[in-house]
This record gives structure tokens, C-alpha cells and sequence, in this order.
């Protein structure tokens, strides 16, 4: 089953195609590239929200669809949700 997509291999989120359960290890695909990818959720993702793929500090740069969607605006780690709580457009 796949859980997640990434959509470049530049990507350090991903989106989550089924609701995901805190505690799953759950199965990706990277489109790109048809390569698979593993991780573990942190917390519970709904379907269509972000899953980070590697921790993140606060002023780092989240990476979706190979574009910069937003600054992380508190700390993250891999498996947990990323959000409006967590993550911040740039452009105001």
C-alpha cells in the first residue's frame, strides 16, 4: 500500500494519500523517479496534508513538488504533520 507521494526527488515533504495513523510505517513513491520510500508517522495525517521527511529546525525551507512552499516557523521531526501550525508562506 501506498501511503504517500513525493512528487521530486528535491522534496522533503510528502502528501499523504490515505489518512495516515501516528505509529504507521508506512510505504512512498517518489514520482520521479518510481523509487520507493520509507517512513513512520509521528502523529496522525489526514489524507492530502503534509508528512515530513526528515526533521526540520525552525527558518528552514520546506520543499513540495520541487518549489519552496513556506518557512517552518517551529521545530519539526520526521513522521509529524506539517501545517499552517508549523509552516509559513514567505510571502507576507
Amino acid at each position: 500500500m501506498i501511503h504517500f507521494l513525493v512528487h521530486d526527488t528535491a522534496d522533503t515533504v510528502g502528501v499523504a494519500v490515505v489518512d495516515i495513523a501516528a505509529g504507521t510505517e508506512l510505504t512512498g513513491r517518489d514520482l520521479s523517479t518510481n523509487k520507493s520510500l520509507k517512513a513512520k508517522a509521528a502523529e496522525n495525517i489526514p489524507l492530502g496534508h503534509k508528512l515530513a521527511l526528515r526533521d526540520f529546525a525552525e527558518g528552514e525551507t520546506a520543499i513540495k513538488y520541487g518549489n519552496d512552499i513556506g518557512r517552518i516557523v517551529k521545530p519539526i521531526k520526521a513522521g509529524q504533520h506539517v501545517h499552517v501550525h508549523n509552516l509559513k508562506t514567505k510571502r507576507w
